[in-house]
């Protein structure tokens, strides 16, 4: 079996993060990989998230990984990915899920299958198949918008693109960080998923998508993704990749 690296990026989560570990202990699909580790990267948290992960007494190894000051789920990343890629062998998978109990895990042996399969990454698709449930209308019709606008303009062949929850071969992710450098992850917010996403893809990644519902009843507290902040972001991505494409083009 390879080896499964789990990526969480957490901001103030103290109601959800024990949870996450407890479920994450408790899923199947991990139980059949190779010492899996878990890496929680406390992205400013300033509720005692990082000392729930510190003091968790579960069975699978947790290291938690503390920016003193919130950066941002692009830096979160970035730590995340560099502890992850660090020693991992060629074979190796990194999962990133959400740390507020919305990943849905039981999709994960279909998104291992998909990986074992070849594919580069593997997307829980919401908007690909799946269900956003006990989310505000208004809320549901943005994300969609913006999910479709984003990767009409860049060109991406995927429905869900600003979701957490993914499977990446680590051989991806490192050629990807060897061909781009820092400029892989250059958004420090919610469009940093988009932007991996369109990166990978320009490198001709294999990308798939399997259905996922996201249930917000699940979750303890808000969610920590400013919309209309989200969407400037992809503003800026899109304006940036333009501006880029004309430049390489001219």
């Amino acid at each position: 079996m390879c080896d499964l690296t789990v990526v969480v990026p957490a901001l103030n989560e103290v109601g959800n993060i024990e949870r996450v570990l407890d479920d994450l202990a408790a899923s199947q699909a991990l139980a059949g990989r190779r010492a899996p580790r878990i890496l929680v990267v406390d992205d400013g948290s300033t509720d005692g998230t990082a000392s729930v992960c510190t003091s968790w007494g579960g069975p699978l190894r947790v290291q938690t990984l503390c920016h003193p000051v919130n950066l941002g789920p692009g830096a979160a990343f970035r730590t995340g990915f560099a502890a992850a890629l660090e020693g991992a062998d060629a074979d190796a998978l990194v999962l990133t899920i959400e740390a507020d109990s919305t990943s849905d895990l039981g999709a994960l042996p279909e998104m291992f299958a998909r990986a074992a399969d070849g594919a580069d990454c593997v997307l829980a698709s919401v908007h690909g198949g799946g269900r956003m449930l006990n989310v505000p209308w208004q809320r549901r019709l943005l994300s969609a918008g913006a999910s479709r606008a984003t990767r009409c303009a860049l060109g991406l062949d995927a429905h869900t693109v600003s979701s957490f929850f993914r499977v990446y071969r680590g051989s991806a992710l490192q050629t990807a960080f060897d061909h781009y450098g820092p400029a892989l992850i250059t958004e420090s917010g919610f469009a940093c998923k988009a932007e991996i996403l369109m990166k990978l893809a320009r490198l001709g990644m294999r990308i798939e998508e399997v259905p996922v519902d996201l249930d917000a009843a699940q979750r303890v507290g808000a969610s920590k993704m400013p919309l209309l902040r989200t969407v400037a972001g992809y503003g800026r991505l899109m304006a940036r990749d333009s501006a880029l494409m004309r430049r390489t083009s001219g």
